[in-house]
């Protein structure tokens, strides 16, 4: 079975064409960029042997969110704001205008995005016959008000599950492997789901998906945005998880 390590979050870089339609001072567009940014997460997973391809999202979730249905109906984030074409910030306040621009973002960066995805995945599906998608994330110590689970105690590690796409083997492996390294480890929470092309969406169990997410503050300072001591032990302990499931699924 073949990986791909799914990023959609790490990047921090909005086109300076796209500024003016952003309602923020430059100061609170900064601090919205270190609230909502999966930090690093480019750097955490990968594989060292380099046996695994990756997809990376190019600018950041605050412009565009690849994570997103792109229908407004299917996607229950939309009610805070937070379609894939955010109009709110992660406190409420009205982040940018996105009439103008709707069009031109939902072409230049989500359809184009998921065309990669969908070719990637396929490409690895036709001459694999199996595909594990990893959907790579991070999220903050404590939740932010946009957030569905409100719950101030969250375990170190997340592990995303779709039901139709995400075989119990593959999350109960991840769930030892980490408690194994001495994490606290929740299923589905405080996030769940993991990322599938729509293609296959519901109708391929030859394309499974699972989501890691880690804990920001045990390789990040929240406030800084900056590198803790502990950052190249988490990074390890990913690469670690990403060669368990190469090993899994080989």
């Amino acid at each position: 079975m073949a990986l791909l390590l799914h990023i959609p979050h790490s990047s921090k870089y909005i086109p300076e064409s796209y500024l003016p339609y952003f309602r923020l001072t430059p100061e609170t567009l900064a601090y919205e960029i270190l609230k909502m940014t999966d930090h690093y997460t480019d750097e955490l997973f990968h594989d060292p042997n380099d046996d695994v391809r990756r997809l990376l999202f190019p600018v950041s979730r605050l412009l565009v969110d690849p994570e997103r249905f792109a229908d407004d109906e299917l996607e229950p984030m939309t009610a805070v704001g937070m379609g894939c074409l955010y109009s709110k910030t992660h406190n409420g306040q009205e982040l940018k205008n996105i009439d103008e621009i709707r069009s031109d973002l939902l072409s230049l960066y989500y359809e184009k995005h998921h065309e990669k995805f969908e070719n990637a995945v396929s490409e690895l599906y036709k001459k694999n016959g199996q595909v594990l998608i990893v959907d790579c994330h991070s999220f903050p110590k404590y939740p932010l008000p946009y957030e569905l689970d409100q719950k101030p105690d969250r375990a170190e590690i997340c592990i995303g599950t779709d039901a139709y796409h995400t075989p119990i083997e593959i999350s109960t492996a991840l769930v030892s492997f980490f408690e194994g390294a001495n994490f606290s480890v929740a299923v589905d929470l405080p996030f769940s789901g993991s990322i599938v092309p729509m293609k296959y969406w519901r109708k391929e169990p030859e394309i499974r998906s699972v989501m890691i997410e880690v804990r920001r503050d045990l390789y990040m300072n929240e406030e800084t945005g900056k590198k803790s001591h502990n950052f190249e032990n988490i990074k390890g302990t990913m690469c670690a998880a990403i060669r368990k499931l190469i090993d899994l699924t080989s």
